[in-house]
């Protein structure tokens, strides 16, 4: 009994974890948030690597009824303006092999349109020949037609109080396109980060790096050489190391690497992933998918046209893309008219309008003056 009451603030705090939304969609994965955050991170990755170890991706068959969206809404708008800069709709992707389902590696349009052109489009291609049923979503955006924002939380990066935090505002939401996941939680990201010109953790040389300026755009690269501050510079979010260089997977990528690749979880099994790149053309990419290792994330983004990319965060419950396509132009984004990139992604789209969403997110939003 004197055991019991002594721990009783340590029930009173787990208890708080497991009905908190913010540490997670699952109550396994607020329970893993929990142990890390008490000291218990090593028996969290025993616990997953032996879970994971045994559940391996399955090998052939074909993708499950449903993972994969039959179509996307698209908002109604004016015809489309030829005098309005924008990128050229990118071409299909090749399957890694034989391809398993209709439409693989084919562009579907998804989201609010801007000035009446598709500023977001999607795709699907399963990540090797082998793992025929797993599927992995791509999307593709346009920086010419979309700008980019940072979203910081208590809990990544901490400190605060935000400009931009969540939930995401009405004013924001009547620009907002699409929403996805930022990177690992500060002390696993071997990086730093840098919004409203305060420097919240030490940028770190050679870090990857997720760059965001004064008028927008974003870019991925290596700090230090691909990119560095500069007058124009309002945010930067960094997470390991490059992923993707000059277009290839990195020299020496391991998947077997747990020092690099993500110290929360042993990469040798394959979990959820997410990653962000940039094209050779400006274009931004966006790969997630379950099932993935290391390697097969780094050949996805290569696949789409990346020549840098960056690994954002695993596990089901932080791996998230959304589009959002109001049924009128200048109609608020909200969850009724969101669609997540993967239809077996665990949070829906109302996630970053939600109060108790405290990690970090990017929101890419219609520009004001498309192209300009």
């Amino acid at each position: 009994m004197a055991v019991v009451v002594l721990l009783t603030p340590v029930w009173w705090s787990f208890a708080g974890a497991m009905t908190n939304p913010a540490m997670g969609v699952s109550l396994a994965g607020r329970a893993a948030e929990w142990f890390r955050g008490h000291g218990g991170a090593s028996i969290v990755v025993w616990a997953e690597n032996t879970w994971y170890g045994h559940h391996p991706p399955p090998v052939g068959g074909q993708p499950a009824r449903g993972v994969v969206p039959a179509h996307h809404k698209v908002t109604p708008s004016a015809p489309v303006s030829v005098s309005i800069p924008h990128l050229p709709e990118p071409a299909a992707l090749q399957p890694f092999g034989a391809a398993t389902f209709a439409g693989e590696g084919q562009w579907q349009p998804a989201g609010r349109t801007v000035a009446g052109i598709p500023a977001v489009y999607e795709t699907y291609l399963t990540p090797d020949a082998v793992h025929t049923s797993v599927v992995a979503g791509i999307a593709w955006m346009d920086p010419k037609l979309l700008r980019a924002t940072l979203y910081s939380g208590s809990t990544i990066p901490g400190g605060g109080p935000w400009r931009y935090t969540a939930p995401i505002g009405p004013n924001a939401a009547t620009s907002l396109v699409a929403a996805f996941n930022a990177g690992f939680l500060m002390s696993d990201s071997n990086g730093g980060y840098y919004t409203q010109g305060q420097t919240v953790i030490p940028l770190r040389q050679g870090g990857a790096s997720f760059v965001i300026y004064k008028n927008g755009d974003a870019t991925v690269g290596a700090w230090g050489s691909d990119v560095s501050m500069t007058p124009n510079v309002v945010s930067v979010r960094q997470n390991l190391a490059l992923l993707v260089s000059h277009g290839q997977p990195v020299a020496g990528l391991n998947a077997n690497d747990t020092t690099k690749w993500g110290l929360t979880l042993g990469n040798q099994i394959y979990v959820w992933r997410s990653g962000v790149g940039v094209t050779a053309n400006g274009a931004l990419v966006y790969v997630a998918g379950p099932y993935l290792n290391i390697t097969d994330l780094a050949n996805l983004l290569v696949r789409a046209g990346a020549v840098r990319g960056m690994e954002l965060d695993i596990n089901i419950d932080w791996v998230n893309f959304a589009t959002y396509a109001p049924s009128t132009p200048g109609g608020p984004a909200n969850s009724t008219n969101g669609a997540d990139l993967l239809s077996n992604m665990s949070a829906p789209p109302s996630r970053y309008f939600q109060s108790w969403w405290t990690r970090d997110f990017f929101t890419m939003s219609a520009r004001s003056n498309p192209g300009g």
